[in-house]
């Protein structure tokens, strides 16, 4: 997770074994999304306007909905794309 410009260590839910040791090892690194890899974001048009058109309608100032897509590695290894193309806009209950 990114807090308030600095890095914190994520954790997992108590369970009642363990799979590994959890006494960390080694350096402190940084696993960050753009840290090697360069990003795009890839919207169908079609996806966006029915969001557009959602929030527009919706009488609420905040609402919750999910944008779904599929997250694929570039054939060079160098980039991600994250390509969004479905909506959809949850339930109130």
């Amino acid at each position: 997770r990114f807090v308030s410009e600095r890095m914190v260590p994520f954790s997992f839910p108590l369970s009642k074994c363990a799979l590994w040791d959890p006494v960390p090892m080694g350096d402190v690194i940084g696993s960050h999304i753009t840290y090697y890899r360069n990003p795009k974001l890839s919207m169908m048009e079609k996806t966006l306007r029915l969001a557009y058109r959602h929030a527009k309608q919706n009488e609420k100032k905040l609402f919750s909905c999910f944008l779904l897509g599929s997250l694929a590695v570039d054939e060079d290894g160098e980039g991600i794309t994250l390509t969004i193309d479905r909506f959809d806009p949850g339930r109130e209950v």
